[in-house]
């Protein structure tokens, strides 16, 4: 290794040099000025320059401290940035993940919630996006997607196989659905049907549903309401606008509550899992593990009997 300058020396003179001043240096640096003097004298026997002049009290940089002065403070932050990163490496952990449009609010925020509750000085950056992301290039630590294809490179981790059902407020369905024997008696306007997208055919439909409830009833979309993300379909029912063929991992929080109702227990699955994806450099990390488990324990909830199903 290449000989060194003495770096309390180099400190010293940076200061000095910014200050102006032996006495503003030692008060920056908590020593006499005495101290920061005979630190710069170091410095000149070591270089065999002089790097100030002195005036009484006054300092100047003479020609060849001018000549140091902008490497040498470069180098001091490069040094003062290393140990930033390193200390806050050490504090805290910022955790990247990736998800859906439909999953962040309902599904994703609430589990964030309870890991932040364990780890609450833990950076967090939630980044809302659909398929396909480039995890490397955006340093991701995790990636959330509706199906397992999307990254065969990537470690996966199957979270939760969904399905969904007929949902919606209690009072919308006490003006609107009262008196009716099965949703099969319920008027076209009143369903709200989810639109996916063009990326998407496995979705479940209502036609779906009435054919696994025993029914053929198809309702036509363009008679009801029809939503882009299947998490604004939970929020439409819960402000009574309609019922939702909701999925149950998005209607737990509500129908647990109360602010939702299941009509029927009779469900239909989706045509593919949840996943998580993971860089294979990143799939160790406590953070990455913690959050994945979170993420793979999503009981159903406990509803009571549903209005339209047999007593």
């Amino acid at each position: 290794m290449e000989r060194l300058p003495p770096l309390n020396a180099i400190k010293a003179f940076e200061v000095a040099a910014r200050t102006g001043s032996f006495t503003l240096a030692a008060t920056e640096l908590g020593v006499s000025s005495a101290a920061v003097s005979q630190q710069i004298r170091n410095l000149e026997t070591w270089f065999g320059k002089q790097l100030f002049v002195r005036s009484g009290n006054r300092i100047a940089l003479t020609d060849a401290g001018h000549a140091i002065y902008p490497q040498t403070a470069r180098a001091l932050g490069d040094i003062a940035a290393i140990g930033r990163r390193m200390l806050d490496g050490s504090l805290k952990t910022r955790l990247a993940v990736s998800v859906p449009f439909s999953l962040a609010e309902l599904w994703l925020a609430p589990r964030l919630a309870v890991l932040l509750d364990a780890f609450p000085q833990m950076a967090i950056d939630v980044r809302v996006e659909d398929d396909p992301v480039d995890l490397v290039r955006q340093n991701i630590d995790l990636r959330i997607s509706y199906g397992d294809y999307h990254y065969p490179g990537l470690r996966l981790v199957r979270l939760v196989h969904d399905d969904v059902l007929p949902v919606c407020a209690p009072d919308f369905w006490q003006r609107n659905g009262d008196g009716a024997s099965s949703l099969a008696d319920v008027h076209e306007s009143m369903f709200i049907h989810t639109n996916w997208g063009p990326n998407y055919a496995s979705h479940p439909t209502w036609a779906d549903w009435f054919s696994a409830s025993g029914g053929s009833r198809s309702p036509d979309p363009s008679h009801g309401r029809r939503v882009g993300l299947s998490s604004l379909a939970i929020t439409s029912a819960r402000l009574g606008l309609g019922i939702a063929l909701g999925q149950r991992i998005m209607a737990r929080a509500d129908l647990e509550a109360g602010r939702l109702i299941a009509l029927s227990s009779v469900s239909v699955r989706l045509g593919h899992p949840y996943c998580a994806f993971i860089p294979p450099a990143k799939a160790d990390r406590a953070d990455v593990a913690g959050l994945v488990e979170l993420l793979s324990k999503t009981a159903p909830p406990a509803m009571p009997r549903a209005p339209l199903d047999p007593a």
